[in-house]
């Protein structure tokens, strides 16, 4: 007999709370190891991933029902009241008794009476009341990071750098699915070829907004085809596929892919060099480079080699140079926060420098190994401005040798271009609702 779902959502945000788990892989271990039915676990997930997306909100419309507070409660019984209000407020296919009843009787199992006549006084009382609004806010910038549930400083942070319009547009889209996307191994199939195999296997498919490389999934399980098992395809964020085409690498040409796992990147570089030369892909742990190694065996890829290392260190194991380095650096995360929501929460404003800090020790490690007339990419999933063009900007300072490079609108969709500047591009998560990317090519002299 499986757990009901709330129970299992309760024990998996919890490890959220407790141990800065990773929402997305808890979520997966969690499915492969219960018993849910498969109705279940689109509800399971869209709990979860739900619940922790508006932390802040829910918090804020606890605690005028709450008596002390809601931060004065234990911890189990703070996320059981947030995922039930989460349901109430913004479920509209759970039937509001349905649950109050299963709060309560999760509540009398884990705890006492008292707790459970609290929970169920708390739930009711918002029932019959309402949620309380967030009109009476005077301060813009927190009531955006109510209203959207984001940390105030983050919100405070992106409004410097892109203003009030976009940020709430950024904060609005970081709340909205995500959208499963597949990019066309290229060596075996063109657009059309993977979306005829793709139909043929049951799916509802249509090309991509972004990348010419795309194929969005709007019904099916991608993971299960025959199209995906035998390497016609592979999963990635359409803006990711943009650095693959950014980079610009030719059949026969030498690559290395610095923080490569889990190989996306080296892959699409790969197929586009038609797997000849040679692709060499370095990530910090060997069970990522597993994912690498994987990865390529899946697409019948033979011109990558895979191993672990420290970027920083690459002086130590390579000693020729490349046509092309590929630096898609450790960063904050922003952009990808409607996939990974926890990101918000975990990361503090002081994290920020920390992170340029090794993405600057990186970026010099492998600028001897460019070639002369080479090109260095430098791309992130954020989009915060300190890492992206601040971390171009200091890194040209100390590196003459290096100009940005203006050819690089060439080799990007027309439609990527509205935020392009000389050399570098940022994506926007709410542009064509992907993540949030940042790409700049920077050219050896």
């Amino acid at each position: 007999m499986s757990k009901p779902v709330r129970e299992v959502a309760l024990e998996i945000l919890l490890q959220i709370e407790k141990n800065q788990a990773y929402s997305n892989l808890l979520l997966n271990q969690t499915v492969n190891r219960s018993k849910l039915d498969p109705r279940d676990v689109g509800l399971l997930t869209e709990i979860v991933y739900g619940t922790i997306q508006r932390r802040d909100t829910l918090d804020y419309y606890l605690n005028s029902f709450v008596k002390k507070g809601v931060d004065s409660l234990q911890d189990w019984v703070k996320v059981l009241l947030r995922l039930s209000v989460y349901q109430l407020a913004y479920l509209d296919r759970v039937p509001d008794r349905a649950v109050v009843h299963e709060a309560v009787t999760i509540a009398k199992k884990r705890g006492h009476k008292g707790i459970s006549g609290m929970v169920n006084g708390v739930l009711r009382s918002i029932l019959r009341e309402g949620l309380p609004s967030l009109e009476g806010i005077k301060n813009e910038t927190k009531k955006v990071a109510l209203e959207f549930s984001y940390p105030v400083w983050l919100v405070k942070r992106w409004e410097d750098q892109y203003g009030l319009t976009e940020t709430k547009a950024m904060c609005q889209s970081g709340l909205e699915p995500p959208h499963v996307t597949v990019r066309v191994n290229q060596v075996k199939a063109t657009v059309e070829e993977a979306l005829f195999l793709l139909e043929k296997d049951g799916l509802k498919v249509k090309k991509g907004v972004l990348s010419p490389d795309a194929i969005v999934i709007e019904k099916g399980n991608v993971f299960q085809t025959d199209a995906y098992k035998q390497g016609y395809v592979t999963a990635q964020d359409e803006s990711s596929m943009l650095v693959g085409r950014a980079l610009g690498a030719k059949p026969g040409m030498r690559v290395a892919d610095t923080c490569a796992a889990p190989g996306g990147k080296s892959t699409h570089i790969a197929e586009q060099m038609d797997d000849t030369g040679t692709v060499l892909s370095f990530d910090l742990h060997d069970h990522k480079v597993k994912l690498i190694h994987d990865q390529t065996k899946r697409l019948g890829l033979t011109c990558i080699q895979a191993e672990a290392m420290d970027a920083r260190n690459l002086h130590d194991k390579v000693t020729e140079q490349f046509d092309r380095v590929l630096v898609d650096a450790p960063c904050s995360g922003f952009g990808v926060i409607r996939r990974k929501p926890d990101i918000k929460w975990s990361k503090r404003e002081k994290d920020i420098q920390a992170i340029k800090q090794i993405q600057q020790e990186i970026l010099k490690a492998v600028a001897p190994f460019v070639k002369q007339g080479g090109s260095l990419i430098y791309s992130t999933c954020t989009v915060d401005k300190d890492e992206n063009e601040e971390s171009v900007a200091n890194f040209l300072a100390e590196h003459p040798e290096f100009q940005l490079d203006k050819t690089l609108k060439d080799r990007l969709p027309e439609k990527a271009l509205a935020r392009y500047e000389e050399g570098m591009v940022t994506i926007l998560p709410q542009d064509f609702q992907t993540d949030g990317f940042f790409i700049a090519s920077l050219v050896k002299q």
